[in-house]
Formats: C-alpha cells, sequence, structure tokens
C-alpha cells in the first residue's frame, strides 16, 4: 500500500474502505495538488481542532497583551528582545550594545571611587563610540552621543558629594530630638 501526505488521498482512501468498495486504494485517476483555498481550509480545520482539544489553553503569555505594541516600528526587534530577554551583554551590534552601556554608564561611574578611574572609562566609553561610527560593517546606525569628560565628572562628584551628605546626615546621632518621656523635666 502506497502512504502520502495528502489528505484527500487518505479520505477517500477510508471511505472506500468503509462502503467496501475495492482494497481501500484510491481510483487510478492522479490526484490534483491542493489549491490554495483547500490548503488554508485544511489548516484552518486542524487549528479548529486543535482549539477544541485544548492543546493552546496552556501557552505562556495566554491573556496577557503583546508586549512591545506601544514602540513604533523597530527594524530591529528581535535582536533587542533577545538582548533583553536573556540579559545578554556585549553581544549584538555596537551600536546597540553601545547604547544599553550609555544608559548604565552613570550607575557604573558611581560604583568607582577615584575620578582617574572614572576619566578611564569616560574615554574608553568615547574611543569605542568613535571607532564604531568608523566601522561600516551594516547593521544599525551609531546614534549614542559622546559624552563630555569634565561635564561627566563635575556630575560624578556631584553624585558622591550628595550621597556622602545623606549617608552622613543618616548615620549622625539625633541627641537634639528629646525622648517623649523626658518632656516632663
Amino acid at each position: 500500500m502506497i502512504t502520502t501526505d495528502d489528505p484527500r488521498e487518505a479520505a477517500a482512501r477510508y471511505r472506500a474502505a468503509q462502503t467496501g468498495e475495492g482494497d481501500g486504494t484510491p481510483p487510478e485517476e492522479e490526484p490534483r495538488p491542493m489549491t490554495q483555498a483547500e490548503r488554508a481550509a485544511v489548516v484552518e480545520i486542524a487549528i479548529a481542532q486543535a482549539v477544541r482539544r485544548g492543546e493552546f489553553d496552556d501557552l505562556p503569555g495566554a491573556g496577557k497583551p503583546l508586549q512591545g505594541l506601544e514602540r513604533g516600528h523597530d527594524p530591529d526587534w528581535w535582536i533587542r528582545r533577545k538582548i533583553e530577554t536573556e540579559q545578554l551583554r556585549g553581544l549584538g551590534p555596537p551600536a546597540i550594545a553601545l547604547r544599553v552601556e550609555n544608559a548604565e554608564l552613570d550607575d557604573r561611574l558611581d560604583a568607582l571611587g577615584r575620578e582617574s578611574d572614572v576619566r578611564e572609562v569616560l574615554e574608553d566609553f568615547n574611543n569605542r563610540i568613535i571607532e564604531a561610527r568608523r566601522q561600516l560593517l551594516g547593521g544599525p546606525p551609531v546614534v549614542t552621543p559622546v559624552r563630555d569628560v569634565e561635564a561627566n565628572i563635575e556630575a560624578w562628584r556631584e553624585r558622591r558629594e550628595a550621597a556622602a551628605a545623606t549617608a552622613e546626615a543618616l548615620a549622625a546621632p539625633r541627641s537634639s530630638r528629646r525622648r517623649w518621656w523626658r518632656r516632663g523635666r
């Protein structure tokens, strides 16, 4: 018995076997290929049957809105989503890696203790942006701006001073406040 993947031929064999006509093989005429509309109908029927069996009930994200619709058209949506979900660092086109690094650079600078280290990190970052702009490898354009080293060092100093003042205020004893049980004295 010859088997094929054509569902029409399988249905013809089944009908012939049920009615007792012949040995269950289809007639000798060559089956015609399925049209696009017939293929679409077969697919729709298979999907409807799978829905009735409940095969789509427990899919991840069921009942939740599709993410990323509020952003506009982004030709690099797939690589951006992969980098975000896998939390990959340093991979992908240089334009995207530099954008991510630019967003996290202030936190990275705040973790440094010396001004010379901050200056070195900023100069390295700027050099990598300039080098990425020079290369003609294709991919998304490098739109990450070069950072002003002196202005970023000044902002780093201000953030450190503000953090130190906050820490000092929290650590200062509260002796000036009178306790409630000593008010009567």
